[in-house]
């Protein structure tokens, strides 16, 4: 069933702060998902691994002793065709803003991509990321 309001949106990721980085990457490719993309940013390596029907877990390894956010899902992701409108229909709906839509370069070890970005909080405080991959 197709939305009406923002279109093509279907579930892309859900992001995952690791205590042990390596550890749960090497875990999470034993039950046979693929890392896609891996890179790093000031706070430690990330990694975007396929679950195998295009869904993803985005691994961050900056968990750290920090017990409050180790093992913890931090944002959902939507995969959507425009990004500024998901942000836009998000607000309308009574989303509070977070990250307005930016399309970030992403250096990977395997390939580079650049996506298009923006984060709201839902009314329980969730995170949702809107999220496309243009290149």
């Amino acid at each position: 069933m197709a939305n009406d309001i923002i279109s093509g949106m279907g579930f892309h990721h859900i992001g995952l702060k690791a205590r042990d980085f390596e550890k749960s990457l090497q875990f999470y490719q034993a039950l046979g998902m693929k890392c896609v993309a891996r890179w790093k940013n000031a706070a430690g390596s990330i990694a975007m691994l396929d679950l195998g029907d295009g869904g993803r877990i985005e691994l961050f390894g900056d968990g750290g002793d920090d017990f409050s956010v180790n093992g913890k899902w931090v944002h959902f992701a939507l995969g959507v065709s425009d990004v500024a409108a998901a942000y836009e229909a998000a607000l309308a709906a009574g989303a509070e803003p977070q990250s307005a839509p930016r399309d970030l370069d992403l250096k990977a070890e395997s390939a580079d991509m650049t996506i298009r970005i923006a984060f709201v909080k839902g009314p329980d405080g969730e995170v949702i990321e809107f999220f496309k991959q243009v290149k």
